[in-house]
C-alpha cells in the first residue's frame, strides 16, 4: 500500500508517497505546482520516473501521464455521468482503466474491464487528510499512482474555478 498525504496541494512543498511501513518509494516535486499544471515524481536516487501535465487545449480537463520520458496515458473528466463522477484512464491499446466512486472524499476504485485493480481510501487511516492506494499485483503502479494525482489535480482545479466564479457573481451582486 502507498500512502498519500491529501493536503499537499495547498501547500506547494515537495512531499514524498511512501509504503505503508513509512519508507519512502517516490518523491514529487511540489515547486512545479505552483501553475498547477506539472508535477514530477521521482524515485528515491532522485531520479524523474514520471510526470503529470495538464493538457491547456482539452474539451474537459485533461492530464497527460508521462512514464519514461513517453506517454503512458491520459487522465480526463467522463462526460454526463449521473450522481456520481468518473474519471478514465486512456492508455494506448483496449485497456482503459476507470476511476470511480466518492472522488472528491479518496473513497474510489480504479477498474480495468468492471474489474477492481486498485483501491483509494482514507478509511485506513486516523491521520486526518491522508489516504492509501492499494494496487493489485502484476498492474503498473506508477500509472496509476501518477493517475490519482493527476485526479487529485483536477479536483484542486475544479475546486479553485468554482470558488473563483462564486466570487465573481457575488461581486456582480453587489
Amino acid at each position: 500500500m502507498y500512502v498519500i498525504k491529501e493536503r499537499f496541494f495547498d501547500i506547494g512543498d515537495d512531499f514524498d508517497i511512501t509504503d505503508d511501513q513509512g519508507r519512502k518509494v517516490f518523491h514529487v516535486d511540489g515547486k512545479v505546482l505552483s501553475l498547477r499544471n506539472r508535477l514530477v515524481l521521482e524515485d528515491p536516487a532522485g531520479r524523474e520516473v514520471a510526470s503529470v501535465h495538464r493538457q491547456l487545449v482539452a474539451f474537459r480537463p485533461t492530464y497527460e501521464v508521462s512514464i519514461g520520458g513517453e506517454k503512458a496515458a491520459e487522465v480526463r473528466k467522463a462526460l454526463f455521468t449521473p450522481f456520481r463522477e468518473k474519471f478514465t484512464i486512456d492508455v494506448p491499446g483496449p485497456d482503459d482503466l476507470t476511476m470511480k466512486g466518492n472522488l472528491f472524499d479518496h473513497e474510489f476504485s480504479v477498474e480495468r474491464g468492471g474489474h477492481e485493480v486498485a483501491t483509494v481510501s482514507k478509511k485506513w487511516f486516523s491521520i486526518r487528510d491522508t489516504y492509501g492506494v492499494e494496487i493489485a499485483d502484476g498492474e503498473n503502479h506508477l500509472l496509476i499512482l501518477a493517475s490519482v494525482l493527476a485526479l487529485e489535480l483536477a479536483l484542486v482545479r475544479e475546486h479553485e474555478d468554482e470558488e473563483k466564479e462564486k466570487k465573481e457573481q457575488d461581486e456582480q451582486d453587489d
